[in-house]
């Protein structure tokens, strides 16, 4: 049996090494490829790969929330998140969303080939270099965990405008790539800062960092203590 495989990373060079790998299998057939979120869960929907492989850093938005959106509406798709950060957090907010794996870029050929085919049968899959935890302790913590989270409040579009204004994008340019208009995005973000009770853009670059939603990287940190100084976006709306 074939098993069709969705890579979404955005890297082109890091995509065609992956694609080139799996389609050394004589079962794997890679079956589209996209660098951005968004884009991703709209070909997803359309080609309803049997596995998803997604980077956790997209473009637009997170591969986090590509995996929850693609399990709401793809159901018979597993979704490995694919990344370079080992985070408890991250691993946590990946099975939270629905994925069956997490597998670290650090990993072999094999690992990812075994993630594919052990998520194919319906197990979760972490990267060995996460495997001495229990697979069931990260589920117990995350369903736990996810009844008083916040962010499972917010509505599919807040969830992505939230996304893509962490990633630096503007209200123009979020109306754009979502189709709605300016003041649309300025009141999903309004009521997203509501709900996840944050006052300024700084807190929100902060929860987003928590949440493994944009790099931890310098330049994510610079930017929200930028935000600190300038007293950017002192208000929810």
């Amino acid at each position: 049996m074939t098993i069709t495989i969705f890579l979404a990373d955005d890297h082109r060079v890091v995509r065609s090494g992956i694609r080139a790998l799996l389609e050394a299998q004589p079962d794997f057939e890679v079956i589209g490829e996209s660098e951005d979120g968004l884009e991703t869960v709209q070909q997803v929907e359309k080609l309803h790969p049997d596995v998803l492989i997604v980077d956790l850093m997209l473009h637009g938005i997170s591969g986090i929330e590509v995996c929850r959106q693609v399990i709401k509406h793809s159901t018979r798709t597993a979704v490995v998140l694919l990344s370079m950060y080992g985070n408890e957090s991250y691993v946590q907010g990946a099975l939270r969303a629905g994925a069956k794996g997490y597998l670290l870029k650090e990993s072999t050929v094999d690992e990812l080939t075994s993630a594919i085919r052990e998520v194919m049968k319906g197990r979760h899959y972490l990267s060995a270099a996460l495997s001495q935890r229990a697979i069931e302790s990260y589920i117990k913590q995350t369903e736990s965990d996810a009844v008083a989270d916040p962010y499972e409040q917010l509505s599919t579009r807040e969830r992505e405008v939230l996304h893509m204004v962490v990633r630096g994008y503007t209200g123009a340019d979020i109306a754009k790539r979502l189709f709605i208009s300016p003041r649309t995005v300025e009141a999903h973000r309004a009521n997203l800062m509501r709900k996840l009770n944050l006052r300024n853009h700084s807190q929100l670059l902060r929860y987003a960092l928590q949440k493994g939603f944009v790099p931890p990287e310098p330049e994510a940190l610079k930017n929200a203590e930028m935000a600190d100084e300038t007293g950017e976006g002192s208000g929810p709306g």
